[in-house]
């Protein structure tokens, strides 16, 4: 006999991700399946705090129906300015089982949502996995929204390959001493290497951002929230970008930046994003050659804060 032997494909299960977890770069290799959680508090189980329909998003994202978000609880990060602290940080939210997210997306699907939107999925990247391919077995049609920090694992990436449709990375800092006190990462594990190689593979996955009709199809739309003082970084970014992504990626550059949560701990953050700030970047964008960039209004940030704690909690219709 000559020649490989023919390969087997079998199902990666959660579990068998989950019992030394090294799902997100923090690595934590705890057994998730044991009870035991490391830095993002997710156990074994999917933790949903709030899902429906979501007209809050980019345009070609929320669409003219809304885009179909799922609001995981925790995260692998811990933003002083977090407008989601209630289930970032505090974790509110309801056990699921793999079956019932399943049935969230289809149920997404038949009210007529543009896309199934995954937001702060990272530390449930198995349970995603599983549950979109059994949705696709039951029918489900619409894209999948991957909506996340960047704090990415490129080698967890690539269990959503073919699976994931639209990638949309919030490109959070460049500096490390930055992001380690913002956000709690590592310096020895810089949050911009592993944004930068994590976007790379989301760009390798699904190419640029594709639109029909006005919604969104495939590809990547990278965001980017403009810090008060230039905390973010946001110049190098974006040299960056355009050396490794090409000055035709999708950005889009919010203004929406908030004081919340502990963001009174870091003076620069006790203050709203002046229009100059902002404006700076915008026409720094223009200067490097960027034509494809969604940007916001200086007075829309107070909409963007949401309450979790509301059954409705972003009001109905605000961002229609």
């Amino acid at each position: 006999m000559t020649g490989k032997p023919p390969i087997m494909l079998v199902m990666v299960l959660p579990e068998d991700l989950l019992k030394a977890c090294r799902l997100c770069p923090r690595a934590c290799e705890v057994d998730r399946t044991a009870g035991r959680k490391g830095f993002c508090r997710v156990g074994d189980k999917v933790m949903v705090s709030h899902y429906g329909q979501h007209f809050g998003e980019e345009p070609p994202i929320s669409g003219t129906s809304g885009s179909g978000t799922v609001f995981f609880s925790f995260c692998n990060l811990r933003c002083l300015f977090c407008q989601n602290w209630q289930i970032s940080q505090r974790g509110e939210g309801t056990e699921y089982a793999l079956h019932a997210l399943v049935e969230m997306f289809l149920d997404l699907q038949n009210r007529g949502c543009h896309n199934i939107n995954l937001v702060s999925p990272t530390p449930y990247i198995a349970h995603i996995a599983a549950a979109i391919g059994m949705a696709k077995k039951q029918g489900l049609r619409i894209p999948i929204v991957y909506n996340t920090n960047a704090y990415e694992s490129v080698e967890a990436l690539r269990l959503l390959d073919g699976l994931v449709d639209i990638y949309l990375p919030d490109f959070k800092y460049w500096s490390a001493v930055v992001a380690q006190r913002l956000s709690g990462v590592p310096e020895e594990k810089p949050y911009a290497d592993f944004a930068c190689a994590a976007i790379l593979e989301m760009k390798r996955q699904v190419g640029e951002l594709t639109v029909e009709n006005g919604i969104a199809t495939r590809g990547l739309l990278v965001r980017h929230l403009v810090l008060p003082g230039g905390l973010a970084g946001s110049k190098p970014i974006f040299r960056w970008m355009a050396q490794h992504l090409g000055t035709r990626t999708r950005i889009s550059l919010m203004s929406q930046y908030y004081p919340v949560y502990r963001s009174s701990e870091v003076p620069l953050l006790r203050r709203r994003l002046k229009r100059e700030e902002y404006d700076e970047i915008v026409n720094f964008l223009i200067e490097e050659g960027f034509t494809e960039v969604f940007v916001q209004d200086m007075e829309s940030a107070p909409l963007f804060v949401p309450d979790f704690e509301d059954a409705d909690p972003f009001g109905v219709g605000r961002h229609r």
